[in-house]
């Protein structure tokens, strides 16, 4: 019977102590899910790419003070979510705040389904872009950092009751800013009938 110091270390253990072959097997189990994650945010293959490469590196570096205990997988895709956002800012301002509907132009036409996709996310940004900054805020540590709301209200050093009314508004504030997509999803699903 083996005992847990018998056990060998998990993966997470093996990243946090900086096991090189830790982080090719990350790499292996999580690269293709971060893409998906990356590309879903931005778009365009080439910056979804970047994005998962410099999500690996930051991870590399921040492995030593990685919590063993805690799952890889959701602290990966927060890595993923916030480098992509950075990626796809980066390419936005040496383009000159080109629309996101010309950015990712290429992709498109090799995926007619990206088309919606891409407009959906514009609509969800523009949408954002309409909350208040506190609002806003709230939503930005709960979705891209994955924070709690007693998380969150700690970082904010705010009263959590604060933090659930702000995040109560904000959703609020989305549905309606954004239930044209669902009239529309609801209008293409009947003339699919």
């Amino acid at each position: 019977m083996l005992t847990k110091s018998d056990c060998p270390p998990s993966l997470a253990a093996r990243f946090q102590q900086g096991d090189e072959q830790a982080i090719s097997e990350m790499h292996r189990l999580f690269a293709d899910s971060m893409f998906v994650t990356a590309f879903s945010l931005v778009g365009d293959r080439d910056l979804a790419g970047d994005a998962v490469q410099q999500a690996f590196i930051q991870a590399w570096r921040a492995a030593g003070r990685f919590d063993a205990s805690r799952d890889l997988k959701p602290w990966l895709y927060a890595i993923t979510r916030r480098t992509a956002i950075d990626v796809y800012r980066s390419t936005r301002r040496s383009m000159g705040n080109v629309p996101l509907d010309l950015v990712q132009e290429a992709s498109m036409s090799v995926e007619p389904q990206t088309f919606e996709v891409a407009w959906h996310a514009w609509q969800v940004r523009k949408a954002l872009d309409q909350l208040a900054t506190r609002e806003r805020e709230v939503l930005r540590l709960t979705y891209y950092e994955d924070l709690t709301q007693s998380e969150i209200s700690r970082h904010l050093q705010v009263p959590l009751g604060t933090v659930k009314s702000r995040s109560a508004r904000a959703h609020r504030k989305l549905a309606a800013l954004l239930a044209h997509l669902t009239e529309d999803s609801a209008g293409s699903a009947t003339q699919e009938k």
